[in-house]
């Protein structure tokens, strides 16, 4: 299996405000294959969304590497590593981050404006009726409901067809059927050849998932997930 998200003793600290550094991340390594789904689990405060975020590129880890598809974010500048990203991540996120006057259609497509996708309308298209928005697609995102909003965060992860998929808590808010949605979205992906990261508390998310990482005060609770 070939690795899309290598992850390599990655530590991490933050400023706590007062002076102090308080260790997020402390030597994680992980490794995500083509076709695998990895679900990363942990007490809140443990580094779950900062090893999500730094898996992504959105944030630099103070040590260690992170390579995606073979290439290392570390060597690449701010505004080549933003255009990589929007090549070959998507992103799930528990708030959604939609802009809520645009259509739902119109937000999908958001991700065409940093990535060069040919085919954007049209596959946009299919995915809101993928997802069960098809009559949707023309309202603004601040009317709908709170899973409507979810697979309309899901299928604009997946207009620029990504390698790595990277979710955070993407079920947090929602309903049963609505998170059964969201995760069968997920596996499907993952099913057809891509990475997926998962950062979740739900332990029918996790049932999912082909491995799973623990995460204590910033350490692996456990052998390293590769």
């Amino acid at each position: 299996m070939s690795a899309v998200l290598e992850l390599n003793q990655i530590a991490k600290a933050h400023d706590s405000g007062n002076g102090r550094r308080v260790q997020a991340l402390d030597g994680i390594s992980l490794s995500v294959g083509a076709g695998e789904f990895v679900a990363v689990r942990g007490p809140s405060g443990s580094g779950k969304t900062t090893l999500l975020l730094i898996a992504g590129g959105l944030l630099a880890p103070d040590e260690g590497a992170v390579s995606i598809g073979g290439r290392d974010l570390g060597s690449m500048t701010a505004e080549s590593r933003a255009r990589f990203r929007a090549g070959n991540v998507g992103f799930v996120f528990q708030q959604f981050h939609l802009i809520p006057y645009l259509s739902v259609l119109h937000n999908v497509m958001t991700p065409a404006v940093a990535a060069n996708i040919g085919d954007a309308p049209d596959r946009a298209e299919k995915l809101i009726a993928r997802f069960g928005l098809g009559s949707r697609a023309h309202h603004p995102t601040a009317r709908l409901s709170t899973g409507e909003r979810q697979r309309t965060a899901l299928a604009r992860a997946l207009l620029n067809r990504p390698r790595l998929l990277l979710a955070d808590e993407p079920t947090g808010n929602l309903d049963a059927d609505n998170a059964e949605r969201v995760m069968a979205g997920l596996s499907d992906f993952a099913k057809n050849g891509g990475a997926v990261l998962l950062v979740t508390h739900d332990n029918n998310a996790t049932d999912r998932a082909d491995r799973v990482l623990l995460l204590k005060d910033g350490k692996q609770a456990g052998a390293p997930a590769g």
